[in-house]
């Protein structure tokens, strides 16, 4: 006999111990492997996987309607008047048809090509899995006049399919009620549902779409025919527009058919709504990324040829440059596509992006030609965004030039951090991430009996990490609220601000600071303070978020000034450098630390509203082959985002 487990453990690790799941088992198991997540957007997603069946009834040009209906008791209806699903049994398994699609994975007839055509549903999965994760669902169904029903219970069938008289017309109506087991919540939203009828409209026109909700008695009813251009003017109602006039593309290939819309107005987002045979793609995927580079490629090559762009500043249009201001739709109608998951969030078929950017570029590029004034409205926009981005690239170097006294308002970062330090170390991991300190720590190189200053100290988790390398740790932030967290902490803390340090020259041995300066307008002037107060010989410590690369350095620089409004620069890493440099410092050291952060959790702030919040989220969903290339981040199968950072560490000495 032994005591070893991991012996046990083989020994019981046989034939018996492999577990087989039949019928929809696996989906109820691991819904999100399925439907992306058990939250609001897993819930919608059931509905979302109903509607894409009665549209492809409609493409295949049987059904001219579909309503969801949401009734008092949690449950929802998605019914069209196409021809419904058929009822005669399926030769391979002696089953009603329309069970085999209810109750098996991958079963529907939309694998052939004989039943539908550049259709929507493409996996065989979606139908099945809205029946095993509801806790009761019906089937009704209207065909050759007759009416079939069939009730189910967590994907299984409760009685056989059943015939209730003579039935008018066609069509399928499925009822469900989402199973409180699975699901975090139950509650539909009108509005989630509502834009996306809508959005199905657009698409599709000579379809109509209706709402009811029986919880409050509102009604509505969607039918459109102006198609892509309808949506984007929709859109845009009431944004304040670049060129008066939307660009429309229409091509049609072998195997492919793309509608685009596009209009570029003065906001400062982009609003890119994407889709592949009527399912909106949020992730974009093949075909967006090949619209964001024919557009990037025509105005670059439109500007260049005119000589618009001014060689001494180093102007280069870049991609994130295109999208500022500028919505589009783009809808992408091909054969087999291929996407990510079962969700359906980025198409994954490479070979579709050069006809979409040849066909792009072509049109585009014929349009500005034509008019030439359309060709000027929309560079001139675009280099708009390229001169605040190299703007925002120098902001530090452009401060320490121009030395213009600059009124702070201090009671904006007062209310902020304030009311930020209630919630402070929930806001991200970064803030306590102990490998992070350590990287700070370990650059220490002073005397045990040094005095210690953590500038903006904010909780005090910096300066703390310094504790057991310092004689004295003091601390100075600018919100009593601040100063009471970073009290815990730090031998003493005051109340003051870093542009006017209320500390004589020459007092400290050692100043440390973390993620700060790129919130503060002219920055070199609390360095300079900070170099003031330091004795000769004495070190400053600043840890810094940085972009990897020109590439995503004004992308960064959307995605904190969304989250954070009192960002005034994204420094790059020599741009950071050299501001550090030109206070006086020396003896630079530099140490690189990659942490990855949860930016669900990042935004979920106060300070970050919750359209900034979403505006955020979109930026990582649609970001530029260029920046994905250059800034590791994942977006996972429920929507959420993790973002590699990119910390640098300094340490500088100032001359004896």
């Amino acid at each position: 006999m032994t005591d070893d487990p991991r012996a046990a453990a083989a020994a019981t690790y046989d034939a018996s111990a492999i577990m087989v799941f039949s019928g929809l088992e696996a989906v109820r198991r691991n819904p999100s492997m399925y439907i992306g997540s058990t939250g609001p957007d897993g819930l919608h997603h059931l509905v979302f996987e109903l509607l894409d069946n009665a549209v492809d009834e409609h493409e295949a040009g049987h059904a001219r309607e579909l309503t969801v209906t949401l009734h008092t008791d949690g449950s929802c209806t998605v019914e069209d008047d196409g021809r419904g699903i058929p009822v005669d049994v399926h030769q391979d398994t002696g089953r009603p048809a329309c069970e085999v699609v209810l109750t098996t994975l991958h079963a529907g007839g939309k694998f052939g090509g004989s039943a539908y055509s550049r259709s929507a549903g493409l996996h065989g999965v979606g139908v099945s899995c809205v029946n095993a994760l509801a806790e009761w669902l019906r089937v009704d169904i209207r065909r050759d006049g007759v009416h079939h029903y069939q009730e189910y219970s967590c994907g299984e069938p409760l009685m056989e399919l059943t015939t209730a008289g003579a039935a008018d017309g066609s069509g399928t109506r499925v009822t469900f009620r989402p199973d409180a087991r699975i699901f975090d919540t139950r509650a539909f939203s009108v509005r989630t549902l509502t834009e996306r009828l809508q959005e199905i409209a657009f698409l599709h026109p000579g379809l109509t779409v209706g709402l009811t909700d029986r919880n409050t008695g509102t009604r509505a009813r969607f039918s459109f025919a102006e198609g892509v251009r309808g949506f984007l003017a929709h859109l845009n109602r009431g944004a304040s527009v670049v060129h008066p006039e939307p660009i429309v593309v229409d091509a049609t290939g072998d195997h492919s058919t793309l509608e685009l819309a596009f209009q570029w107005t003065e906001g400062y987002t982009e609003e890119i709504r994407s889709f592949v045979n009527g399912v909106r793609t949020d992730q974009g995927g093949a075909h967006v990324d090949a619209v964001r580079s024919a557009l990037a490629q025509a105005i670059n090559r439109y500007a260049t040829a005119r000589g618009m762009l001014d060689a001494h500043l180093g102007e280069r249009i870049t991609t994130v440059d295109v999208l500022e201001g500028l919505t589009a739709v783009v809808s992408l109608r091909m054969d087999d596509p291929r996407f990510d998951g079962q969700t359906k969030k980025r198409l994954q078929n490479p070979e579709v992006g050069q006809v979409v950017q040849e066909a792009v570029d072509s049109e585009f590029s014929r349009r500005m030609e034509k008019d030439e004034e359309l060709g000027r409205r929309i560079v001139a926009r675009v280099l708009d965004a390229t001169r605040a981005r190299l703007a925002a690239r120098l902001a530090g170097r452009t401060a320490r030039v121009q030395r213009r006294d600059l009124a702070i308002d201090y009671t904006v970062y007062q209310r902020q951090f304030g009311i930020r330090s209630r919630n402070w170390h929930d806001s991200c991991a970064w803030l306590t991430d102990g490998d992070l300190l350590a990287r700070h720590a370990a650059l220490c190189e002073v005397p045990a009996d040094a005095r210690m200053l953590d500038v903006c100290c904010g909780s005090g988790v910096v300066g703390a990490s310094f504790k057991d390398r310092v004689g004295e740790t003091v601390g100075l932030d600018i919100t009593p609220e601040m100063v009471a967290l970073a009290s815990t902490r730090l031998d003493r803390v005051d109340q003051g601000t870093v542009y006017d340090l209320p500390y004589p020259d020459d007092s400290f041995d050692l100043v440390v600071t973390r993620e700060v300066l790129h919130l503060l307008p002219q920055p070199e002037r609390p360095v300079s303070e900070i170099f003031r107060v330091l004795r000769p010989g004495g070190q400053f410590i600043v840890g810094q978020i940085v972009p990897y690369a020109d590439e995503d350095a004004f992308w960064m620089y959307r995605v904190f000034k969304k989250k954070q409004p009192l960002l005034h620069q994204m420094f790059r890493e020599q741009d950071f450098r050299s501001l550090l440099l030109g206070a006086g410092f020396q003896d630079v050291r530099m140490t690189e630390y990659l942490l990855w952060e949860s930016i669900d959790q990042w935004i979920d702030t106060h300070e970050t509203t919750p359209a900034h919040r979403r505006e955020i989220q979109r930026l990582f969903y649609e970001a530029p082959r260029e920046v994905r290339e250059a800034h590791p981040f994942e977006v996972l199968a429920d929507g959420s985002i993790n973002d590699q950072w990119r910390w640098c560490v300094y340490s500088l000495r100032k001359p004896r």
